[in-house]
């Protein structure tokens, strides 16, 4: 089959993966509209179409990004059934592939929390939702592990990995990723 005919994805997916590209390497405001137009090879006229706005954009763009990080958990559980010390490794994995990256700019909630001041924000919501979510599920794998203090554990992990993204993206410290893995395996075998 010649690569023309293989089809396109539909506009709106493809906006959605010049949206990602671009907010996770610009930052939500320093992006247009237009620019996500042109990296989607559409107009600004079929973006408004699919979104009602900017804001629109950057709900569903976040709420995918809260969907990938719901089905690591997902595939974490299926992959290490009754070991929540394999999942809370898997999780920590997980965080510690991304910080190795060289062009990687931090966690993309934080970046999007610290542009969006508005504390009644449906992204803003949606993202501190998320992370509660996330923290909950990290509380239920230490009490299932039998760590002590379990609640005190899982902030901790989130201290660690949350702490791991932002030094990784400052470059202050070489090796964050491995560093991240010895010290979760430590604070998990105790």
């Amino acid at each position: 089959m010649r690569p023309e005919r293989i089809p396109q994805l539909a506009p709106r997916e493809r906006i959605l993966d010049a949206a990602e590209e671009l907010f996770f390497n610009e930052g939500i405001s320093r992006v247009t509209v237009d620019a996500i137009a042109a990296k989607a090879k559409s107009t600004k006229m079929t973006v408004y179409r699919h979104f009602d706005s900017k804001d629109a954009l950057v709900l569903e763009w976040l709420r995918l990004l809260v969907d990938k990080y719901s089905e690591v958990f997902e595939a974490l559980s299926t992959q290490y059934v009754g070991d929540p010390k394999a999942q809370i490794l898997g999780f920590a994995t997980f965080i510690a592939h991304d910080l190795s990256v060289a062009s990687y700019r931090g966690c993309p909630f934080t970046n999007s929390l610290a542009e969006i001041p508005e504390p009644e924000s449906p992204a803003r919501r949606l993202i501190e939702e998320h992370k509660k979510r996330q923290f909950l599920r990290l509380v239920d794998l230490c009490v299932k592990a039998d760590l002590p203090e379990p609640n005190e554990a899982a902030m901790e992990l989130i201290y660690l990995m949350e702490g791991a993204q932002v030094v990784s993206q400052n470059k202050s410290i070489e090796g964050v990723g491995e560093n991240l893995m010895k010290m979760v395996r430590k604070k998990i075998a105790g």
